[in-house]
């Protein structure tokens, strides 16, 4: 039986999503009160692998259990969550196919970034969750900017390298709007087939030039033509990013889906 887990988490406090020896972790904490309350070992697998203080609302994971459990599930979602520590929820439970697979079977991921200019900076109950820049930024230039990057790209030049992984991606939307009701607060919109690691807040900091007149409208896209990571791109802290929702095609898509990832994903990509 495959079982479909949406988490939300504050990543403040987390040494990010993977398992680590000796480090707070939300796969870590996630799976050891699983299994508290299953009784038996599980392995998780999500899908994306959110940074250090990166933050969830729309993250997706699956675990493989056997069938004797199954009549356990209905009730499953409020007894994990009294195990759970108060910054990480599981927000539903669901059985799925067993050709759903919460990351190869993705069809885009979903992140959200926050950015406030005012004077006094972030507002206590958002502090968390918005990055408090010290520099005025104009969101027409950014904009600008962040549409010439959509497209499939080697996004090399925002991504830390892993060895072997691919670095193309699908950029599919990425533009900034201000939050209503929130004074000076800018809001990015993110959103790709997959990201390679610390693309979205490379994608973040390079457009924070525009927007503060440092650099022209042209030089992040100028940046895909290198192949290599770019030394002049700052990553933009990690607190001000979410990963709000991930997308997936219909149960008779779902393996075919899978199979044409796995086909140009390799193992360490998110």
């Amino acid at each position: 039986m495959r079982l479909r887990l949406d988490v939300a988490y504050d990543g403040t406090d987390f040494s990010g999503w993977a398992r680590q020896p000796t480090r707070r972790t939300v796969q870590g904490v996630l799976t050891e009160a699983l299994s508290t309350v299953l009784r038996l070992p599980v392995q998780l697998t999500v899908a994306g692998r959110t940074d250090a203080g990166v933050h969830a609302s729309g993250q997706v994971c699956h675990v493989d259990l056997p069938e004797t459990l199954r009549e356990q599930t209905g009730s499953l979602v409020r007894r994990l969550n009294r195990f759970l520590p108060p910054d990480v929820r599981v927000r539903a439970a669901a059985e799925v196919p067993a050709d759903f697979d919460a990351r190869f079977s993705a069809l885009r991921r979903h992140y959200r970034y926050r950015v406030t200019t005012a004077p006094f900076g972030a507002e206590p109950l958002r502090a968390r969750e918005t990055v408090a820049w010290p520099y005025p930024l104009d969101p027409a230039p950014m904009n600008t900017a962040s549409a010439l990057l959509l497209g499939e790209h080697d996004f090399a030049a925002f991504c830390k390298r892993r060895e072997g992984a691919t670095t193309v991606r699908a950029l599919q939307r990425f533009d900034w709007a201000p939050a209503p009701g929130e004074p000076g607060v800018l809001v990015a919109a993110v959103s790709a087939d997959a990201f390679c690691h610390s693309m979205v807040r490379s994608l973040v900091g390079a457009v924070f030039e525009v927007g503060r007149g440092r650099r022209p409208v042209d030089w992040p896209a100028g940046l895909l033509t290198r192949g290599l990571r770019a030394s002049e791109v700052t990553v933009a802290p990690p607190h001000g990013l979410s990963l709000v929702g991930v997308d997936y095609p219909g149960d008779d898509e779902l393996a075919a889906r899978a199979e044409r990832t796995r086909r140009i994903r390799v193992p360490g990509e998110v």
